[in-house]
């Protein structure tokens, strides 16, 4: 089963949701400039590479017409079934492949496996893809130029059952060479890390090496009989049933994640209606969090709950009194005990709603929690918070201290980012606030820090935490 740009297999990660959406996507538009650059060199490494193979290396064994034209149909057909994977997919091409190399001159199976793929990109352009991703059936050839080379090179006599350890090694060599071209073309062209694509990539290789005996069991029979290749049509069958059982549990977990994005959307957009600061202050969290998520690495699920802890996680002051949420000075101690109450009533709201907004509900009760346990409301500290509620936490203090509020006007940047640093340890994780500074200090890079100070707005997106002039009066602490 070979993998062509792919970076996830679970159908339940956010992550390779999303991935599958953009891939879904793109597939009917055409090839972006830089993915072509990208697809040219290694496309044309590659029709280079299996062009001197099949040129300069003796064949080890004559080319038989029915065994070509049977491995390219066994291979297109094995090619549509197709697995979708992160931002790719992928096909069990390989006991096909791994037949092709005990029937076909091993030379010259790179340039089948390209013809092959061809075949089958045409045959997708007649179902909607743009015509220009035709070019990546030469890049998605790669994987088959070690172990031909490698079979080429040594195997001087038809291959035998006990010459096992000489097929590991050419399935080692598939496995090297993909690695190294699927991880350059999917970080070249769209910003995929190699250790996210080493991740899909193991599950990947476990189906080929599943496969591979199945191929070499077909390989052998099918010597002087090529056509025992068709054997494994049944299988492939039952494989494209698979796909399409994936296919519908990827449509369902996409749908599922457009309610849980389309609840919390209007959520916030009823809070915004009741209270206009506290919309606008939510979207700004929003932004900071996934900044600071983004530079602590968390993983995917673990992202979009601070994403939505963030966008909701004042959801809970719907059921506080406008006159207090609006009061125009400090709360007195009846009015902070009905404050305080927001988060219960936030994490209220979301447990009904089960699933990943279940799951926010608890990021939503705790993102009023301090690191030294002074937070409420159940003064839990340290990582008895969750690190989604402790990057909420700081986030949304950051960007309370630096936009005007009711009762006072915002603070000058440069006096949150020493109050940030004041309060590391004691009110904040001082992880999370080390990297909220380090992002806040990224954004107005190209600035001085007193310069940035005196700026009404920043220089990047998060136009929400700099609201700060000269003139503004500090505010009494980062608390909200």
């Amino acid at each position: 089963m070979e993998n062509h740009s792919s970076t996830s297999t679970s159908t339940t990660d956010p992550e390779s949701q999303l991935l599958v959406a953009e891939a879904r996507e793109r597939k009917h538009a055409r090839v972006r400039m830089h993915e072509l650059v990208v697809e040219s060199l290694i496309g044309g490494f590659f029709v280079i590479a299996a062009t001197l193979m099949a040129v300069l290396i003796d064949w080890n064994r004559p080319l038989s017409a029915s065994a070509l034209v049977v491995s390219i149909a066994a291979f297109v057909i094995a090619s549509r079934v197709s697995f979708e994977v992160g931002d790719g997919y992928a096909v069990p091409t390989q006991m096909v492949f791994v037949a092709m190399l005990l029937v076909l001159p091993d030379p010259l199976v790179p340039a089948v496996v390209a013809a092959s793929l061809f075949i089958t990109r045409l045959l997708e352009v007649r179902e909607g893809m743009h015509p220009s991703r035709a070019l990546y059936a030469f890049a998605d050839s790669c994987y088959s130029l070690g172990p031909a080379l490698l079979l080429a090179f040594v195997a001087e006599r038809q291959p035998e059952w006990e010459d096992w350890p000489v097929f590991v090694a050419a399935l080692g060599a598939q496995f090297a060479l993909d690695v190294v071209c699927t991880s350059v073309r999917a970080w070249a062209a769209s910003g995929v890390p190699p250790r996210t694509m080493l991740r899909v990539l193991r599950w990947v290789y476990g189906v080929d090496a599943t496969l591979a005996p199945l191929g070499l069991a077909l390989g052998f029979a099918a010597t002087g009989e090529p056509f025992v290749i068709l054997l494994g049509l049944p299988l492939l069958g039952l494989l494209a049933y698979f796909a399409r059982e994936r296919r519908v549990r990827i449509d369902h977990a996409l749908e599922l994640n457009g309610a849980y994005r389309g609840t919390a959307m209007l959520l916030g957009q009823v809070v915004e209606s009741d209270d206009a600061y506290t919309g606008e202050h939510s979207r700004g969290v929003v932004e900071l969090s996934l900044a600071v998520a983004d530079r602590m690495g968390l993983d995917p699920r673990a992202r979009v709950r601070v994403e939505f802890g963030a966008l909701l996680h004042d959801v809970g002051k719907i059921a506080v009194p406008n006159e207090i949420i609006n009061k125009p000075g400090p709360l007195n101690h009846e009015e902070w005990a009905v404050m305080r109450r927001h988060t219960i009533e936030g994490e209220r709201m979301l447990k009904p709603i089960g699933g990943l907004l279940a799951e926010v509900g608890g990021v939503v009760r705790s993102s009023h929690e301090h690191y030294d346990g002074g937070g409420y409301p159940d003064g839990l500290a340290g990582s008895q918070i969750p690190i989604e509620a402790r990057i909420v936490c700081c986030c949304d203090a950051f960007s309370a201290m630096t936009t005007d509020r009711s009762y006072r006007r915002a603070m000058p940047l440069e006096a949150a980012l020493l109050e940030l640093n004041a309060c590391s340890g004691t009110q904040f994780d001082p992880d999370v606030a080390s990297a909220l500074v380090a992002v806040v200090e990224e954004l107005y890079s190209s600035l001085p820090l007193p310069a940035a100070r005196l700026s009404s707005s920043p220089p990047g997106p998060l136009s929400t935490i700099a609201n700060s002039t000269a003139s503004s009066a500090p505010a009494s602490g980062p608390t909200t």
